[in-house]
């Protein structure tokens, strides 16, 4: 009679002291691909918080306009905006840039937004060519935010409904998410009772004001803001300005077209002199305003004086 031997009792059972390894392999692996996610994770963050963000070198940008009626009849004239500009911004710089209009102030921004096409040059956000063939403007526009002299406020929509459109259009933020953080930026620049007007019962002061916070819903890195005290009354300036004091205080990265030589004074780390498409001057305010090495400068803010504006 044969007898059936049976294993020992557990002797099929994986070890304690094995399972630990396999389970301890296993939880290093895991633990490790996380380590390599975060330590990529800071070095995006590096580049985008530390250094250079915005740069623009050897710019020029060729602008094709009808000629007034009158001077050249049907014609075309080349009109050179902006000739070689060189300019870096880095992370939470404030950049002004002033100069008597037509200088290139309002075209430089319009091309950094790629909002108009550059002739020669190059763009970079990130130490990435945006003006390279191929790039999706309005991929990189989601980074940029702008806002005109006109406030440019969609008239049949209440304010709300104006800043919540593009988060939820282009973003994809569900509509309670957006009209929430929507809401807390109107009660952050005192238009929490404004929400549900319309754009035509704000003054110009609000309606700015308003056009600042749809640039701010999109959550961009860099705002550029071009000239936007122009078109209000000289009252109504004062409140704008402040909100732009408060993004500068906040650590927003700024570059401001401006006619607002004591603004631009108080508030830039670097103020820049345009004149015929060319940076003349970069340089710190108090060093620019105070002992501007160019004459053309000079002239410039001589005149600023005179007219007691500065």
């Amino acid at each position: 009679m044969s007898t059936r031997m049976s294993a020992p009792p557990g002797s099929q059972i994986t070890p304690p002291d094995e399972r630990r390894q396999k389970f301890d392999a296993a939880a290093f692996a895991k633990k490790y691909l996380i380590f390599l996610i975060l330590l990529a994770f800071v070095a995006v963050l590096s580049v985008m918080t530390k250094g250079t963000f915005l740069q623009v070198e050897n710019l020029n940008n060729v602008v094709v306009q009808s000629a007034p009626i009158g001077i050249i009849a049907l014609g075309m004239m080349l009109a050179i905006i902006t000739k070689g500009i060189d300019l870096s911004v880095a992370t939470h710089e404030v950049i002004c840039l002033i100069g008597a209009s037509g200088s290139g102030k309002s075209t430089l921004l319009r091309c950094v937004n790629l909002l108009e096409p550059i002739d020669s040059g190059q763009i970079s956000l990130w130490d990435e060519d945006i003006t390279a063939p191929g790039i999706r403007a309005n991929l990189v526009r989601r980074h940029i935010g702008i806002v005109f002299q006109s406030y440019n406020l969609f008239p049949h929509m209440t304010v709300l409904r104006n800043i919540t459109l593009a988060p939820t259009r282009v973003l994809g933020t569900p509509r309670g998410q957006a009209e929430h953080e929507a809401r807390d930026l109107l009660d952050r620049f005192g238009l929490s009772d404004k929400a549900d007007d319309y754009p035509d019962r704000l003054s110009g002061g609000q309606q700015q004001r308003a056009a600042i916070i749809r640039a701010l819903a999109m959550r961009p890195r860099i705002m550029l803001l071009d000239e936007i005290t122009s078109a209000l009354d000289p009252e109504l300036v004062a409140e704008v300005l402040n909100v732009v004091r408060e993004l500068a205080e906040a650590g927003m990265t700024l570059l401001i077209a401006t006619h607002e030589m004591g603004f631009a004074r108080d508030i830039a780390h670097r103020v820049c002199f345009l004149d015929d498409g060319v940076i003349l001057e970069d340089a710190a305010p108090e060093k620019l305003f105070s002992s501007p090495e160019s004459p053309r400068t000079q002239q410039f803010l001589r005149r600023i004086i005179e007219a007691k504006r500065l």
